[in-house]
């Protein structure tokens, strides 16, 4: 089930991703959203233009899942059309992070996917990352249009728009990003640059993917 943040807590979440995403040039001037979940129908997010690099409490808003603005005077961004329609279709998932990083949305401008399994951690944390064809920012088409593209995996490419990434707390949205972008660039060096690159067996996939579900299984406390 996704996790569901103290407000306080998930303020000072989202206003320190909000600083990393800014310092690391994943997003520029206000570009970027980010969200998590504070209750069954609550969403907590960041405002429309602003900067993720300079944002203060004050600015964040509150909505429930239809979009509803229960709380906060900034008004939301047009994007968290997309940040609902993933936790409405995704109970495991408490967070939502949309950027702008400069190797995946290179990707994702060239309308080329992160799908071959080359990195151990872009396995685990990632899954495939396709690319969702062209969809006017802001609006229910693209929102709509992502939907089929959740189950499996934790990160999507937004084909000349960007990237966004989710999971089940703010921390873990937030390392998916981390985890694509530097998925992008060693398949950039690798692939295109060096034009060599090493592929796992989908024997090799699995076993990766067992020992990950062992590890949220000891993590979790359900282990015998």
């Amino acid at each position: 089930m996704a996790e569901y943040m103290d407000r306080n807590e998930a303020v000072s979440k989202i206003i320190e991703v909000g600083r990393r995403m800014y310092a690391r040039e994943f997003v520029a001037a206000n570009d970027g959203n980010i969200s998590c979940l504070i209750g069954k129908n609550r969403v907590l997010a960041t405002p429309t233009n602003v900067s993720k690099g300079h944002m203060t409490p004050e600015m964040l808003i509150e909505s429930d899942l239809s979009g509803n603005r229960l709380s906060g005077t900034y008004m939301p961004t047009s994007e968290l059309k997309i940040h609902l329609a993933i936790y409405k279709n995704s109970p495991d998932v408490g967070a939502v992070v949309h950027a702008h990083p400069a190797f995946a949305t290179s990707f994702a401008v060239a309308g080329i996917p992160l799908d071959k399994p080359t990195l151990s951690e872009a396995v685990l944390i990632l899954g495939d990352v396709p690319v969702m064809p062209y969809a006017m920012p802001g609006t229910s088409a693209l929102s709509d249009g992502i939907i089929p593209y959740l189950s499996g995996r934790n990160g999507l490419l937004l084909a000349n728009h960007g990237a966004v990434t989710w999971g089940r707390d703010l921390t873990f949205a937030w390392h998916a990003m981390e985890a694509l972008e530097h998925y992008a660039r060693i398949t950039l060096y690798s692939q295109y640059i060096l034009k060599q690159a090493n592929v796992f067996t989908q024997a090799e996939v699995a076993e990766l993917q067992r020992r990950r579900a062992q590890e949220i299984t000891k993590e979790s406390g359900n282990e015998d």
